[in-house]
């Protein structure tokens, strides 16, 4: 489903944030990024993500070439990033509406989806709440809710098991499973520990440096 090929990603003249990238991988996998800060995991999912433009090498998105990607009809992907992006004046429940709203879904559906989402994610007593207002943990969870509207093929993670505690981390990754470990979703996470991504993943790409230590 997705291929990297001798990617090199520099932002400046002494600094490659990727060096000679190569990996593949396939619906079904659940693949851990692993590796310090400035590693290069981030800016892996930025590239996949169509946010960042490789300088040297090739990524294929279902065999078509990343620059030719049309992400509207091509792929449904989701992005959570390390800061997720709302609506913070707004409440949980506007901002589950509002990504419904903008597909034109229909008014009966979207309160049953929404009301459902909030059930399901344990958001019944912060439904009404502003997001500025959640902590950490629940803004994540909300982030899942609105991916969980979807069907994707690939989901992105960037670092949010970072700054969590242990059972949170628990919380996130039973909701990862339940929702997109599935055999027709990819899910690429990027993180730091090793021993929390053996839970959830099927396969790991260790990165020190902007290169590749090893797969496994």
């Amino acid at each position: 489903m997705i291929s990297f090929v001798n990617v090199y990603k520099k932002y400046t003249k002494e600094f490659f944030a990727l060096s000679n990238i190569n990996f593949k991988f396939e619906k079904g996998d659940v693949v851990a990024l692993l590796g310090p800060v400035g590693s290069g995991k981030t800016c892996i999912l930025r590239i996949l993500a169509g946010l960042e433009t490789p300088d040297k090498g090739e990524v294929y998105i279902k065999n078509i070439p990343l620059q030719k990607v049309d992400y509207s009809s091509d792929i449904s992907m989701g992005y959570i990033p390390y800061k997720s992006i709302f609506f913070d004046k707004k409440t949980v429940y506007d901002n589950l509406k509002y990504v419904l709203d903008i597909r034109k879904t229909e008014k009966n559906v979207v309160e049953e989806k929404v009301n459902n989402a909030i059930i399901d994610f344990r958001l019944e007593g912060i439904a009404r709440e502003k997001i500025y207002k959640l902590s950490l943990f629940q803004k994540y969870l909300v982030s899942i809710a609105r991916l969980s509207f979807r069907k994707l093929d690939i989901v992105l993670i960037d670092n949010i098991f970072e700054d969590l505690s242990p059972a949170e981390n628990k919380e996130l990754i039973k909701m990862f499973k339940k929702y997109f470990a599935k055999p027709n979703t990819l899910v690429i996470m990027a993180m730091s520990d090793e021993k929390l991504s053996q839970s959830i993943a099927t396969s790991g790409v260790h990165l020190n440096y902007g290169a590749i230590d090893k797969i496994d």
